[in-house]
């Protein structure tokens, strides 16, 4: 048997090199069972569907060789007989190949495989197979003899997303130099190197490389070495993690770099030694047992960026990078790091770590030598926070007539709670799979496995879009920030600004000024002692097709981060809102958050708004004033944050704009649902030879952007959103004591203009939209003071705005009532006229006489000047009937009473 070699189906080959049949039934001794569900006696390597995994079951390579022996390591040393032969021979079957500067063999494809020690006497009671995550003590698991390093922090730290247990095996490496064995007398006194199982990848070399990048790594040549800085930023920030930029890892080492992203869960943890002992061998006085017991390395920019559709089995246990839209996140599950054991026997105790999700319950007792005697103390086993989270496709990277990808994300302790549904985010991970259960009661699994990501570090990727978010601030630079705020003391600020919103759209300067003001938002209120008093802002954008209302909507999506954009005809209500789904994971009851929730913080534009069915708008107005989701489906009873504002879009239900009606009768929205947008602009074609030569000039501009074109936009978009990310979150207007004077005498104005002629004209919604709109003003100008002239413009925006959406067709005056009542006055009092005129004529007449429909209405349009529609007579009617007068049959016959 000393000259056989471990085959991939457990087997083995004889010195001839014949190859058993693969229909062999039988094993021979001292091999690995095939198809073994358990663990067996006398030192096998269990297979697959035990504990261990196929990386585990390989013969490792030394020097591009597979030992003479070819045995499964001794479990007592876990240590392959290597003997003097030269390690160029090659066995028959194996074929040594180099890859990513770790020889491995194709006879173990994929090249990351490792063999591992047998656990005899044990047997597996599968916890959760949805969550294979290993368990182990990285820290402690590198030989502190191999490394000369001892954790002065107070001990070594768990990574629930690594684990290194019985991976790193001493090996003796030293007795081949050049493919050539060495001199007897030079092998004296060297001890085994520490090598990852399957590889020729050293750990100590590995952490003196590590060690060099650190101490050494400028990112231009006349600065300090860029991760020493970073240390001292540990020490004053108390940060208990070093992000490492793999990009600055490969352009040191690259070989180095290739062994982080083929053995991420071997290397990653002697990258936390290293770092540990350079940071307490440079403060040595530093004490962060209160944060954390040791500093960890969070790797990022990984350059194997993929697309999560393109995830496949070559990617398995690497390090990858995704990127992608967070459409839910779980709640925090405790799950068990340590199982602690007691025998029911003797009470002996024992500590067994969770590998994969399964935990390794001891058979034999080995104080009293009794079989099947453990139970589990849960109260004395050590548990982790965990968290899934599911990341969905970016539509930038989403193939054209395809639905969207995802995948599921597993975080742990600090990483849990670091985004939220609707973030955009880059994530770093290790690439994982898992079988699935045929039945929880049974060890048989399916041939098809589930994936997921073992997360190691979140980015948020918000860079080309305007940050809402408070922590986005502190991004931009101090030499940035200076020139913002020297830009917000130019006098011209607010046209610059509205001019470098959507610059292809010509003219709407009021349009843009008020889109501008919504960005900025106003001054949110968090005192408990008022009631809730929304800070976004609504508008609603309606007019003739082909007015570019779509085109604001699309400019708005793309640099705002926390938005979304839904269309009215495709648009639900389950999807605009949360629907009740039951998890995979889980198999229970939660909660899949819509467009509203997934935009909190930021925009929702919703186009074709007036085609938008009702369910989906009733939705709406809860959010639009309170600023809440109340859901209650299949059990689940919550209150979601929603706290978005609205840019809609909509078009005359006839296709072109009849200025002869009023708002809600040209886009058939409720009133209730209009009162609630802060400004509503009309976008008309106004058909003027003028306007239309200058317009056309400006869309042949586009094409070849001529110097007029590059002088008027003025700013440079990236300045744009740096300066609404920085003025919305750094300022917070208060009113002072004239702007609250004067914001009083423009309301009671209105209401006094409205009352003399029995119209309503200002309600306590238009006195709120004020105050909002004078406070987006002052942020634009950097100021925390609300001052006359915010007031003053916010009052002449919002009257340009009313003049084109309340005005009434029958007056031609401004009429709130239109808005807010959905009738203006002078319909009011036309239709108060013919009620009074029907009562009359039911009146001049016995009671029960009928009266013929038709014949009425006639009579009544002889009686008016002004033309009586069907409309109008029927609510007349209808207020007659009220009042209890007459009986209104069908659409006949009026019977009065």
């Amino acid at each position: 048997m000393s000259g056989r070699t471990p085959q991939r189906n457990g087997n083995t080959t004889p010195r001839g090199g014949q190859t058993p049949s693969r229909s062999n039934a039988t094993t021979p001794r001292g091999q690995t069972p095939r198809n073994n569900a358990t663990t067996p006696r006398g030192g096998r390597t269990p297979t697959r569907n035990g504990t261990a995994t196929p990386r585990e079951i390989r013969t490792p390579t030394i020097n591009g060789t597979t030992p003479r022996e070819g045995r499964t390591p001794s479990r007592n040393n876990m240590t392959p007989r290597v003997n003097g032969r030269s390690p160029h021979t090659r066995t028959p079957g194996s074929v040594s190949s180099r890859r990513s500067g770790a020889i491995v063999s194709e006879a173990s494809s994929p090249a990351r495989r490792f063999m591992t020690s047998p656990l005899q006497g044990l047997r597996t009671s599968e916890v959760d197979l949805s969550s294979p995550i290993n368990y182990g003590s990285p820290l402690s698991s590198v030989d502190s003899r191999a490394t000369g390093f001892t954790m002065r922090s107070g001990g070594s730290v768990q990574r629930n997303n690594l684990s290194v247990n019985r991976r790193q095996r001493q090996v003796d490496t030293t007795n081949y130099e050049n493919g050539a064995p060495r001199p007897d007398n030079e092998n004296q006194d060297v001890a085994p190197n520490l090598v990852i199982w399957g590889t020729d990848v050293v750990v100590d070399k590995c952490r003196l490389r590590f060690q060099n990048f650190i101490e050494t790594f400028c990112v231009n040549e006349t600065e300090l070495p860029y991760y020493m800085a970073k240390l001292s930023n540990v020490l004053e920030m108390e940060i208990p993690y070093v992000d490492i930029n793999c990009a600055h890892l490969h352009q040191f080492d690259s070989e180095l770099y290739q062994q982080l992203i083929c053995y991420p869960q071997e290397v990653i943890p002697v990258f936390d030694t290293v770092i540990n002992e350079v940071f307490f061998t440079k403060y040595p006085a530093a004490d962060l047992t209160h944060v954390t017991k040791a500093l960890q390395v969070r790797p990022f920019n990984v350059q194997k960026t993929k697309n999560m559709r393109f995830l496949n089995p070559e990617d398995m246990d690497q390090l990858i990078t995704v990127s992608g839209m967070v459409i839910r996140c779980s709640d925090i599950i405790p799950e068990m790091r340590d199982a602690f054991f007691r025998c029911i026997v003797c009470s002996y105790t024992t500590i067994v770590e969770i590998d994969r999700g399964n935990i390794a319950e001891p058979t034999l007792c080995p104080h009293c030598n009794t079989n099947h005697c453990f139970e589990l103390i849960h109260n004395q086993s050590n548990f982790t926070d965990k968290q899934l989270t599911k990341l969905q496709e970016s539509p930038d990277e989403m193939p054209a007539g395809q639905t969207p990808h995802t995948v599921n994300l597993y975080s742990y302790n600090e990483l849990i709670e670091t985004v939220q549904a609707g973030d955009r985010v880059s994530v770093t991970g290790i690439y994982r799979a898992v079988p699935m259960q045929v039945n929880p009661r049974m060890r048989n699994f399916r041939s098809v496995y589930r994936t997921h990501i073992d997360i190691l570090h979140f980015l948020k990727s918000n860079d080309s879009r305007i940050s809402f978010a408070v922590e986005e601030k502190n991004k931009i630079s101090e030499e940035r920030i200076e020139i913002l705020r020297q830009l917000s003391k130019t006098v011209d600020i607010y046209d610059r600004l509205s001019n470098t919103l959507a610059p292809s759209i010509y003219e709407n300067c009021d349009i843009k000024k008020g889109i501008l003001m919504q960005l900025f938002g106003g001054t949110r209120k968090t005192s408990k002692k008022k009631n809730h008093l929304r800070s976004e802002i609504n508008i609603l954008l309606c007019g003739d097709p082909g007015t570019s209302k779509s085109q604001f909507l699309s400019y708005v999506y793309d640099i705002v981060p926390r938005s979304q954009y839904t269309s009215g005809k495709g648009s639900s209500a389950v999807g605009m809102t949360a629907y009740v789904i039951r998890d995979p994971e889980t198999r229970q009851l939660v909660l899949q958050t819509g467009a509203l929730v997934l935009a909190d913080n930021g925009v929702c534009c919703i186009d074709e708004f007036d085609k938008m069915s009702e369910s989906a708008r009733s939705v709406l107005h809860e959010v639009m004033e309170q600023q809440t989701l109340s859901i209650a489906k299949a059990g689940i009873i919550c209150q979601l944050n929603a706290r978005t504002s609205i840019l809609a879009a909509a078009n005359p239900c006839e296709s072109q704009w009849n200025k002869n009606k009023t708002i809600i009768e040209n886009i058939q929205l409720p009133h209730t649902l209009l009162s609630r947008f802060d400004l509503i602009f009309l976008m008309l074609d106004p058909q003027n030879e003028q306007y239309d030569r200058r317009l056309a000039n400006h869309l042949v501009s586009l094409y070849y952007k001529n110097e007029h074109y590059e002088r008027d936009e003025q700013m440079d978009t990236s300045l744009l959103q740096d300066y609404i990310t920085y003025g919305r979150e750094t300022f917070q207007p208060i009113l002072n004591e004239e702007s609250r004077q004067k914001l009083i005498q423009y309301y009671v104005n209105m209401r006094t203009v409205g009352s003399g002629r029995g119209q309503v004209s200002a309600y306590p919604r238009q006195l709120e939209s004020l105050i909002r709109l004078s406070e987006a003003h002052a942020k634009m100008r950097y100021s925390n003071v609300v001052e006359m002239k915010d007031v003053d413009e916010a009052w002449r925006l919002y009257r340009e705005a009313l003049k084109q959406s309340a005005t009434d067709p029958l007056s031609g005056k401004i009429d709130v009532g239109i808005l807010t009542t959905g009738l203006s006055s002078a319909a009011r009092q036309r239709r108060h006229d013919l009620a009074e005129y029907l009562t009359k004529v039911i009146s001049s007449q016995p009671k029960s006489t009928i009266f013929n429909y038709q014949k009425l209405l006639s009579e009544t349009k002889l009686a008016f000047q002004f033309q009586v529609t069907r409309d109008m007579f029927d609510d007349a009617l209808k207020e007659v009937q009220d009042l209890g007068q007459i009986i209104v049959t069908g659409r006949t016959t009026i019977r009065s009473i």
